[in-house]
This record gives C-alpha cells, structure tokens and sequence, in this order.
C-alpha cells in the first residue's frame, strides 16, 4: 500500500503512515510512502519516488538493505541510461503512465502496452503498472509483463471499495496463471508432440525474490 498525499509535511505522513501501520502490519501489508524519504525513514517503511524525486540508490541507502524502494519511470530510456545505479537499488519498478490518468497530470506520454512490453523487455525485476487503471486494463497490463498494479479511483471512487480491490485482485491472478500456462497441445499430433506441448511454458521468466534482490545490492 502507498501513501500519498503530495501537500502533507513530512510529520503529518509520519503520524498517518503509523496509524496505517497499526492496521496493515498484522496482515503483512507493506507500506510506502510517496516521494518522502525523511518521513519513510521516521516511520520505519519504504518509499516510492519518481524520475524527479530522490535518486532510488539514496532511498536505498537512507533506508537501509531491508527496505521497500519502488521507482516510476516514464520511458524505457530512461530505464537503459539508470540501470548501472539506480535499478540495483530497487525493490520494484513502475512503468508511468500506461494509461492517461486524471489522479496524476504531471507524468508524460501514456505508454501504453507496447511501452509497458518494452520495459518488460529491460528488467527481471516486480513491475507494477500505474495509469488509468481498471479492471479490464489490469488483465491487459499483466499479460502485457506487469506483475501486478497500482490503483488509486478504481478503488477508492468505486460504490464498494471492497468489492473493486477483489475484483482487481480476482483480474490480476487471473492474467498471471494465463500468463504461466502452457500452450493447449494439438491433439492431431502425435503422442511425442502432445508430451512435449504439455511441458511447455510461455511467459517471461520468474522474477527474482526480494531477498535475492537484497543480497545483490549487499
């Protein structure tokens, strides 16, 4: 779960991310906070920043090895030119925006799915969509490479926020079991060649586990 709330100062979203704390800790819900690395130190979470924000490798080492450290970029460019340092220090990346999104103006040009493949393409780290998300669009986004999504209106505008956040979560799991199946065997072919399809996998490779992750930046 990200905090954001952009006009808070940094002792209002240190006293909100310890009450949200107080909630999501016993659900083993993590919890970052956007952009403001000083109150994500205070209060003991993680953090999210953007191409504009804090450098991901000074979150990382403000923070510590354990912590959360997400970070948006906006073009697979800019993926290319900061992989030396600033991916190393990552927990996950965030391709932004897929979709144009009325929750964010500031970003740039919308991806879309062929941008969201392409940044599949240049990392094997967690990537989560963000931009004009609904349900729909999160199956898409997930069998375009994403591993999961970020939503602000499709949960919190909806009649029944409980209900929205299932059915994200039902479209999510649902795409990424797609996305590891293997190919339905052509049954015309011979015996040897039904073997062979049924133990065919399609889809990127498997992501690294955060641990992992934290003994390559060690």
């Amino acid at each position: 779960m990200q905090l954001r709330a952009k006009h808070a100062t940094t002792d209002v979203l240190v006293e909100q991310a310890q009450a949200l704390r107080v909630v999501l800790d016993p659900l083993g819900v993590p919890l970052v906070i956007n952009d403001d690395v000083d109150a994500a130190a205070a209060a003991g979470v993680g953090v999210h920043v953007g191409t504009s924000d804090t450098p991901p490798e000074l979150a990382r080492r403000r923070l510590g090895p354990d912590a959360v450290v997400g970070w948006s970029v906006e073009s697979d460019g800019q993926l290319q030119s900061s992989a030396a340092h600033g991916l190393r220090a990552c927990t996950y990346v965030a391709a932004s925006p897929v979709w144009l999104t009325a929750t964010k103006g500031d970003t740039g040009a919308a991806l879309g799915l062929d941008g969201l493949a392409r940044l599949r393409s240049l990392t094997t780290l967690p990537l989560v969509a963000i931009g004009g998300i609904d349900t729909a669009r999160a199956a898409a986004a997930v069998r375009a490479g994403a591993d999961g999504v970020a939503v602000v209106s499709a949960v919190l505008a909806a009649p029944d926020p409980e209900a929205a956040a299932r059915s994200l979560r039902h479209a999510v799991d649902a795409a990424r079991a797609d996305r590891r199946s293997p190919p339905a065997p052509d049954r015309s072919a011979g015996d040897d060649q039904v073997a062979a399809g049924a133990t065919t996998s399609i889809g990127p490779p498997d992501r690294p586990r955060e641990d992992d992750q934290v003994r390559e930046r060690n």
